[in-house]
């Protein structure tokens, strides 16, 4: 079993594949954490803890006379706020006296076989057999506050999950400021921080630096996961890269407001708190009630950033996504977006997927617009009726005759959103957050529904189910386009509007679940403005992510490669827009926009009837060449060849089949040089014993040679150029 417990040293041991996770419960009955690294064996890892009196860090009451004993230097499993701990906490608590802290103590554990869940939140599943759990009890002994401490175990995936539970089963109710969901003590090393950054249209922007002698924070308090900061981070040594160096990998599962903190202590030891960010949180624990936090997902990798890629890659493909389309093809799509935004009408619409038909699209997407009163992004948000000034007869004829050419039919909804100027708000305006006799913070001209309220969450529920129900729908987009502000409910009290930003996440994930559920053959998409919302736990409902509303190739090489740390290639919404691109205005070929795109679940966002017969048929050719190579790119293992953040004027990424028996390498230049210096790639990941033809030639290459020696591109010119190369163990 991958949990073990020795009675006789207090030792509790989680051991993955290649890593080790240690705990020990000490003679006062705190816990404390060990060791979390490369697998260790039969060791007792507590000889590395040395106490010593450290001054102004303070002693248990039990431990006055043993002045090296103090929670503030020890590393430790879970830690409250109040209790002399000074450093980051992972729980605040506000007891039923007024008094603040818990001092929380073992009181037991157990280990069961399979994989905890967490009531009314999604996390990682077990598919059977392969996972195991371990459930740790620290109580506060005068308030009777409990925490449980979760542990999930993915021996073969080298995957540990952690989440917490507090239970109040004492005879006052508490106030929870603060509830993480992992904290995690590093006492030794020099660590980089890794996060992913960024803005609308250029998320997860990659930036590696030192940690320094502070409390670093990486958050969002936008209501959701956001554009601007993703809830996963990596921490590493120094001279870690793709291929070597201990990195530690952290994924927060959940879809609001979050908050990770890095500190490094006065002794250089690291603490890094992992959970739902703190600010306007609040939760009421009456007696007999518990509160679950979210999961956190983590790994560790002794061999660089790839291999910690690779597991995450494998866990979110196996064990986070579901459903029918969860390791199924997923049809090539067209979204008629950025042909005609809002104005279209059933002949345009037509016209469209006529032509995307003929060159072998299948599925047509019918995005924003077609509801309402819906003419622009002002207005009919929540009315979510058929536009029959613009689709006479509804939506049933459409959707026949695009059947009829071979295509299956998806649509654009934004469940979570109202406009001011919709039926929807002048019948039910206290059904929109927003602060008591003041005007709302306005976003794209739209309002956020109060998704903490039953009736909210059942009316849109009815509605889009009356909608999928009555039409041939196979695809659901769903966006999200605003952050939250004025986070207020009328249906809650006011000593309980701290828990309304929380309960809003849970009421979308309740929604989600009830559509799902009932619909288990739609394909859902999430969306938010493109990757504002992109996270395992929105995967954990649909199988793929709109990663970027920039469609423009050349930036999405560096969305898409900051993207891949921790999500797989499967989940990545991507497509060929047109060119000029809307967000940029560069121009690219046509095939560099295809090559790209290939790196995510592939489509097009164009009006096909604006190409030239050469660009047609440069289409065909994309979509032969994806389904050919489709269960390649989608479950093969990725690897990134170069860093676009360190200035290289190309970008080389490969995917290799998980047997080693096929290699498709992809190179683009980024920018163009005069008299350029040929470009070479050391290709990753094939079998070195074996020989690789490549496709259309007679040369063979052996594995060694391309993995040690490396392939030389053809000299390419123009603008950004690009190349795949296919290969084939023979």
């Amino acid at each position: 079993m991958s949990i073990r417990y020795d009675e006789s040293q207090k030792l509790l041991t989680l051991d993955t594949k290649r890593s080790t996770y240690q705990m020990l419960v000490d003679q006062y009955g705190f816990l404390q954490h060990l060791y979390y690294g490369r697998k260790v064996e039969k060791a007792n890892m507590s000889y590395m803890t040395g106490n010593y009196d450290r001054g102004f860090s303070g002693n248990p009451y039990e431990a006055k006379e043993n002045r090296s004993f103090s929670l503030d230097t020890l590393p430790q499993e879970y830690t409250s706020f109040g209790v002399g701990d000074f450093r980051i906490n992972g729980l605040s608590v506000v007891n039923g006296d007024g008094s603040y802290g818990a001092d929380f103590r073992y009181v037991g554990h157990r280990i069961e076989q399979g994989k905890y869940s967490i009531p009314n939140m999604p996390s990682v599943y077990d598919n059977g057999g392969e996972a195991d759990t371990l459930i740790i009890t620290l109580m506060d002994h005068v308030t009777r506050l409990q925490v449980r401490l979760y542990y999930g175990v993915f021996e073969e995936k080298d995957i540990i999950t952690r989440a917490a539970e507090i239970v109040n089963v004492g005879s006052l109710p508490v106030k929870l400021e603060k509830a993480a969901s992992m904290c995690l003590d590093m006492p030794f090393g020099q660590w980089d921080l890794v996060h992913f950054h960024g803005r609308h249209c250029m998320e997860r922007q990659v930036e590696r630096a030192p940690l320094i002698h502070s409390i670093q924070t990486i958050a969002s308090k936008r209501g959701m996961t956001s554009h601007h900061h993703n809830p996963f981070i990596i921490l590493c040594d120094h001279e870690a890269n793709e291929d070597h160096g201990d990195c530690y990998g952290m994924m927060f599962m959940y879809s609001g407001n979050h908050k990770t903190e890095i500190e490094v202590d006065q002794l250089e030891n690291v603490r890094v708190v992992m959970g739902i960010h703190d600010a306007q949180f609040m939760w009421n624990l009456n007696p007999h009630e518990s509160f679950h936090t979210p999961e956190v997902i983590m790994t560790y990798s002794a061999n660089g950033f790839t291999t910690l890629s690779h597991n995450y890659h494998t866990i979110i493909r196996h064990n986070v996504c579901r459903g029918k389309y969860k390791l199924a093809s997923r049809p090539i799509l067209i979204n008629n977006w950025e042909a005609t935004y809002f104005d279209f009408n059933s002949e345009k619409l037509l016209h469209i997927a006529r032509q995307a038909a003929e060159l072998g699209v299948e599925m047509f997407v019918l995005d924003d617009g077609w509801f309402g009163a819906r003419n622009s992004d002002n207005e009919g948000l929540g009315d979510w009726y058929v536009n029959e000034q613009k689709l006479p007869g509804g939506l049933t004829p459409l959707i026949k005759e695009i059947n009829n050419m071979g295509m299956k039919f998806g649509i654009w909804i934004e469940p979570e959103m109202v406009n001011e100027n919709s039926n929807l708000y002048r019948a039910h305006p206290d059904w929109a957050f927003s602060a008591p006799n003041r005007h709302p913070m306005m976003g794209r001209n739209q309002l956020v529904l109060d998704f903490s309220r039953q009736d909210v969450q059942d009316y849109i529920y009815d509605a889009i189910a009356k909608l999928l129900a009555e039409n041939n729908i196979e695809y659901v987009k769903w966006d999200m386009n605003r952050s939250l502000a004025d986070v207020y409910s009328y249906q809650m009290p006011r000593e309980r509007q701290g828990e309304v930003s929380h309960r809003y996440v849970l009421g979308v994930y309740k929604l989600m679940q009830r559509l799902t559920e009932r619909f288990p053959n739609v394909l859902f998409e999430g969306c938010s403005g493109g990757g504002g919302r992109f996270d395992p736990a929105i995967l954990y409902y649909s199988p793929q992510i709109w990663c970027s509303d920039d469609t423009d190739p050349i930036e999405r090489i560096k969305i898409q490669y900051g993207t891949s740390f921790g999500y797989p290639v499967s989940t990545m919404g991507a497509h060929v827009s047109a060119s000029p691109n809307h967000q940029t205005g560069r121009t690219t070929p046509l095939n560099t926009r295809g090559v790209v795109a290939m790196s995510g679940t592939f489509g097009y966002e164009l009006d096909p009837n604006k190409l030239s017969e050469e660009e047609k048929n440069e289409v065909r050719r994309q979509i032969a060449t994806f389904k050919k190579y489709y269960w390649l790119i989608q479950d093969g293992l990725y690897y990134r060849l170069t860093n676009p953040e360190r200035g290289s004027y190309y970008d080389a990424w490969q995917f290799v089949a998980q047997d080693g028996s096929e290699v498709l390498l992809n190179m683009v230049m980024n920018s163009p040089q005069p008299n350029a210096a040929q470009i070479h790639v050391r290709l990753k990941g094939l079998d070195p014993d074996a020989l690789y033809q490549m496709d259309g030639e007679d040369r063979v290459f052996s594995g060694s040679a391309l993995m040690y020696g490396g392939y030389t591109f053809p000299l390419v010119n123009g603008d950004y150029p690009s190349m795949q190369v296919h290969l084939v163990r023979i």
